[in-house]
């Protein structure tokens, strides 16, 4: 796999089928998948075991960084399978014990999370309660991609990486001054680039105007994201599927572009795009109890001709991604994860292609 995989967005394509796809094979290709994220961000990867064996030591990964430090890798696809912090840091003990690694105050335990459930809740709990914030952390799967983009795509060092997911100390610096470095660029080196996905991200809402003086129809792709109570295909299946409404925050791009006539796609984070609707209404802030965190989500509208396809998602891999207007001009085996971060105007054939109809 590591001679087939040379672009950070090829292993996004991976772990979202991995994700997609129930069973045993799929969770240990997911594993072996976060792995080789860690090799994106220039960790030294020793790659854990699938289960335990008796007399050895059973992490899912170990990562050394050149700068002396250590994460101690736990995969967890949220299966149902209680979490316990003991079990990970028996792990630490035991590669300490060895003489593996140091001692403590170089190693951390990450937790790298594919889905999120309600036993990441109850992880982050444990991990509070016992006072380990700085031995353990959490992450997602989604985030971690998103720091071997950054790291891909911006003059982001290892460092800079490291800074982040081990615990921080008193001084807050590193992080600001990661936030001032990218708020910094573009550089020389990557002025083209950026100034290429600016010109990409503006048109969308640059054209609407003319369209919405046409009268023509929009297309948008929103995505959605899951929380701790929850996922992705329940919050669109509730809202667009049962009740017929969707809601935008205060900053929502597109919002105050969206209207009656425009179609609407929904894009589940990390597994595709599972329904698509024409809106009926402009959003009216009107926070709606059955809208997850309404104070967050206040401008609601209403949708019609909804359909909703959870067991046939439309995937965005780099297959379907070549075929997009949005993509033109581009790799689609690169980074991609810009396409489906935020509500975005989308091409009428784009949105064909993202929801199998044509518009």
């Amino acid at each position: 796999m590591r001679e087939n995989v040379i672009e950070v967005g090829q292993v996004r394509d991976y772990v979202e089928e991995s994700l997609r796809t129930s069973g045993a094979q799929f969770n240990r290709a997911f594993q072996d998948l976060i792995n080789y994220i860690g090799r994106f961000m220039e960790f030294e990867v020793e790659f854990g075991r699938y289960q335990g064996v008796q007399g050895q030591i059973g992490h899912d990964g170990l990562w050394r960084s050149p700068l002396g430090f250590c994460l101690v890798i736990e995969v967890k696809t949220t299966d149902v399978y209680a979490i316990k912090t003991s079990t990970l840091m028996s792990y630490i003990d035991e590669l300490i014990s060895e003489k593996t690694i140091a001692d403590r105050d170089h190693v951390m335990g990450l937790y790298v999370v594919g889905r999120s459930d309600p036993e990441v809740r109850q992880l982050e709990n444990a991990i509070l309660a016992e006072k380990r914030m700085d031995q353990l952390r959490v992450i997602s799967a989604e985030s971690l991609l998103s720091l071997a983009e950054l790291m891909n795509d911006y003059d982001v060092s290892h460092e800079d990486i490291l800074d982040i997911l081990r615990p921080s100390g008193p001084v807050i610096d590193p992080v600001i001054d990661l936030m001032a470095k990218l708020a910094a660029q573009p550089t020389d080196n990557n002025m083209q680039r950026v100034e290429q996905s600016a010109i990409k991200a503006l048109e969308p809402l640059a054209s609407t105007i003319i369209e919405e003086k046409r009268g023509e129809a929009a297309y948008w792709l929103t995505p959605v994201k899951a929380d701790d109570v929850q996922t992705a295909e329940e919050v669109i299946e509730s809202l667009v599927g049962n009740k017929g409404i969707y809601a935008f925050g205060e900053r929502t791009p597109g919002r105050r572009h969206l209207k009656p006539g425009d179609g609407i796609c929904f894009y589940a984070t990390g597994n595709g795009v599972i329904g698509h609707a024409r809106a009926a209404s402009l959003p009216e802030k009107k926070p709606n109890p059955a809208v997850r965190d309404p104070e967050r989500y206040p401008w609601v509208f209403n949708l019609e001709d909804a359909r909703i396809y959870l067991d046939s998602p439309v995937v965005i891999d780099a297959a379907l991604r070549a075929k997009l207007d949005a993509f033109d001009g581009r790799d689609p085996s690169t980074s991609w994860a810009w396409f489906v971060q935020a509500t975005r105007k989308v091409t009428a054939h784009d949105f064909g292609i993202l929801t199998r109809i044509s518009p």
